[in-house]
């Protein structure tokens, strides 16, 4: 579904990333784990447009994407969910849910039925219900990450990306947000994930990568990544 072979890029003179590869199966939940500044963020702001990629390829259902831009990226099925959820603040709840489906509303993306998917985010996130006409920015933290997930799923994308979803939140809401990801694994949702949570990303991925200076250091089944020696002590700590 989602190929990226040797990806490299950056910003300005700085190379962040050094021909990376990485591949997200249909209907699989693949996590890409490792320490700040290792390129995480990079590496999906890369994929879905938002900075140019300097070398490589991404291919999305066969299709080479690199260095479109974000809009035409999203026509063709991916969706973003950024770090630091960048909801709309003086728009509702409803009217963000809605934007993330603007390219199906204007006929660039013609796939399923909005209405029924809107009552889906709002059956999937009951939170979001209650609030469907509450400004996002008077949302709580955790509320508004539901709402960039939802927002991003609004796109009834064929891939699925995920920039730190529980970054900011008490653990209580960690528990909730990593529970919505299990749902949509269980619905075959493919999805990308990029987590500083090391355990509790490869506890709900099926596949790994772990991401060093811009390089892939590992991956393998999440399972195998777990017990690995070299991973428990860098990423997850003694206690996992």
């Amino acid at each position: 579904m989602l190929k990226v072979e040797n990806l490299s890029a950056g910003y300005g003179k700085v190379q962040v990333l050094h021909g990376i590869s990485l591949e997200v199966a249909a209907g699989t939940l693949v996590t890409l784990i490792g320490s700040n500044g290792a390129g995480k963020t990079t590496t999906l702001r890369a994929l879905s447009g938002m900075i140019a990629p300097t070398g490589g390829r991404i291919l999305l259902g066969g299709a080479d994407i690199a260095g479109m831009p974000s809009h035409a990226i999203a026509k063709r099925g991916l969706a973003h969910s950024p770090e630091g959820r960048r909801v709309f603040p003086n728009l509702s709840v409803h009217d963000n849910l809605t934007l993330g489906g603007f390219t199906r509303l204007t006929g660039a993306r013609p796939r399923g039925n909005m209405p029924a998917d809107l009552d889906r985010m709002y059956a999937l996130f009951p939170r979001l219900a209650e609030r469907r006409t509450q400004f996002a920015g008077t949302l709580s933290g955790g509320e508004q990450q539901m709402l960039a997930m939802a927002r991003a799923l609004m796109l009834n994308p064929d891939v699925l990306l995920l920039d730190e979803p529980s970054m900011g939140l008490a653990p209580k809401l960690v528990d909730e947000v990593f529970a919505t990801i299990s749902v949509l694994r269980a619905n075959r949702v493919t999805m990308l994930l990029v987590e500083q949570f090391a355990a509790a990303a490869l506890e709900v991925a099926d596949i790994g990568y772990v991401l060093e200076n811009g390089r892939i250091a590992a991956h393998g089944p999440a399972a195998a990544l777990k017990t690995d020696p070299a991973v428990r002590a860098a990423y997850l700590g003694a206690a996992h």
